[in-house]
């Protein structure tokens, strides 16, 4: 059977209109130096993108697999994937709305984790396939519209999205999780729900300065989201509060070469009730802080779009509701090592989730690893085979020491 529950037919109009495409325009399709697959459908995607249409079909797929465990002596394989179509609408171009812009996004998730069918895994506080999650299903995943205001500085955002997109946000390079997004979604997921579920949500962000920027969003908790049946659900029933977060964010770039970085401090709280891990009678409310950094350090021989970058991250939760109480991650990206290869990377990034010792007793702290080399095969796929290292499983002091190779790809039709 199919992992990807489509109907026979819907496949076979996908098909077709690939091998139209392919055909039609020959000459553009598959091109390395397109930033699409399928080329630029005889000039008629950038033609809509000048009038304010940008469609965007994009694919990623990660595979992993158990290469070593200290005790368990079972192997094993598997594969998960998203696809995800959208459309972001420059409405001043399109209907004359000043400033004002619109995106849709629709997801499909599928497949299966490693971290969820592994015994060595078991337990795995992070994840080694970071794109599986939160139902293998159909979702809509952004449903907004934004205006600004002010000559741009203040920023207004309105509909269904999730907090991660603006809060939080970081890049998802690595496969494992805990390298990947969003961190406090990662940690704080019974309530804080990160990319591919959306939820009913407003965001205003004002810029103080060109490089300084502070926000505060409102965003709808409605665990009915996560139902696998409820993709598309835009009903409030089922509401029990919402989680507040606010943030301010510094984008300098530094030196005589503007080496871009990114700075974010952060906090978080929650108007819904959460269970008192260590008396599940009583309800208190998540609240919690973060930090992000990261920062391009060097320009490879004063080209400023090579170079190295380095990253941490690091959050802080309430003792009383989460069962993680804090959790750090560092890393470094080099891109362009190689003149023959100037657009791939390679990186490293270490992980630590650090466990609420106070009321989980035995369970400590989990370290997770990743190095990666990212292939930039061309303009429209990028392959990122890789290597992680996972300590102590579910943060249990005797917890499995675990190796597994992966493979992850994200390519753009």
């Amino acid at each position: 059977m199919s992992r990807f529950p489509l109907s026979k037919g819907v496949y076979t109009s996908l098909v077709a209109l690939l091998f139209v495409n392919a055909t039609t325009h020959a000459a553009e399709a598959f091109s390395a130096e397109s930033p699409w697959m399928l080329g630029d459908w005889n000039g008629q995607r950038t033609q809509l993108q000048e009038q304010g249409y940008d469609f965007s079909f994009g694919y990623t797929g990660e595979m992993a697999t158990l290469l070593d465990a200290k005790r368990s002596s079972s192997h094993g394989t598997e594969y998960t994937g998203q696809l995800n179509l959208g459309a972001h609408l420059d409405l001043e171009k399109i209907a004359g709305w000043k400033d004002t812009e619109a995106q849709i996004t629709v997801t499909h998730r599928d497949g299966r984790n490693l971290s969820n069918t592994s015994d060595a895994l078991d337990g795995h506080l992070s994840s080694v396939q970071e794109v599986w999650g939160r139902g293998q299903t159909w979702r809509l995943t952004d449903f907004w519209i934004k205006k600004q205001f002010l000559d741009q500085k203040l920023d207004v955002k309105v509909g269904r999205f999730g907090e991660g997109e603006d809060f939080n946000s970081f890049d998802c390079d690595f496969q494992n999780l805990a390298l990947c997004g969003s961190q406090v979604g990662n940690w704080v997921g019974d309530q804080w729900y990160n990319w591919p579920v959306s939820q009913w949500a407003a965001r205003v962000k004002y810029n103080l300065t060109p490089e300084v920027y502070t926000q505060v969003g409102v965003y709808e908790y409605n665990p009915e989201n996560l139902e696998r049946g409820k993709g598309f659900n835009l009903s409030t029933e089922g509401s029990k509060g919402a989680i507040i977060p606010a943030e301010v964010v510094w984008t300098p770039k530094l030196g005589e070469q503007k080496l871009p970085g990114e700075y974010r401090a952060g906090y978080y709280y929650s108007t819904a009730d959460a269970e008192v891990i260590s008396n599940p009678v009583a309800t208190d409310h998540h609240q919690g802080g973060w930090i992000v950094a990261k920062q391009q350090l060097t320009a490879h021989h004063g080209d400023a779009s090579r170079g190295l970058t380095g990253f941490i991250n690091a959050t802080v939760h309430d003792a009383k509701t989460n069962a993680v109480s804090d959790m750090q991650n560092i890393g470094l990206v080099y891109k362009g090592a190689m003149d023959s290869r100037p657009q791939d990377e390679i990186a490293l990034g270490v992980a630590r989730i650090n466990m609420n010792n106070d009321v989980l007793g035995n369970r400590s702290e989990e370290v997770d690893a990743e190095i990666y080399y990212g292939i930039h095969a061309t303009n429209w796929l990028t392959i990122r085979p890789n290597v992680q290292y996972v300590r102590h499983v579910g943060g249990y002091k005797d917890g499995e020491n675990v190796w597994v190779g992966g493979i992850k790809f994200n390519t753009a039709f």
